[in-house]
């Protein structure tokens, strides 16, 4: 990350993107996601099915929505990150991104090794059940 709080995004996630336009949010406490504009309209939807006539439910949409925010990459790629979701998700300096299926994960370095690395469990196993 840049000192103005720049992020470089993988230029293969920015091709399969429809638009310029994407949603960074933070859903979970240590790390933050990256949609596409299409992909957040399918969570939206999910959102409001979920949210549906119950009171709690409400609330918890709540604090997802209010924290996602619209980005567009720079002509170099970048995306702003504001200073506030930096801030949650512990982000300064190095910044991992971490491609997971139809998001982009932005991780402080050691959260990940700590989060996903050490808990990655049995990988050898799930990859022979999923590659045969």
């Amino acid at each position: 990350m840049d000192e103005k709080g720049r992020v470089s995004l993988p230029s293969a996630f920015r091709r399969e993107a429809e638009s310029d336009r994407f949603v960074l949010l933070q859903w979970e406490p240590d790390y933050l996601a990256l949609f596409t504009a299409s992909k957040w309209v399918e969570i939206q939807g999910r959102l409001l099915q979920y949210r549906g006539g119950d009171p709690q439910a409400w609330n918890q949409v709540r604090l997802i929505v209010a924290n996602a925010v619209e980005v567009s990459p720079d002509k170099q790629g970048r995306i702003l990150v504001p200073a506030g979701l930096q801030e949650a998700a512990g982000l300064a300096g190095t910044v991992l991104l971490s491609g997971n299926i139809d998001r982009v994960e932005l991780w402080d370095p050691a959260k990940y090794r700590k989060t996903v690395l050490a808990k990655a469990a049995d990988l050898q196993n799930l990859g022979h059940r999923l590659f045969g």
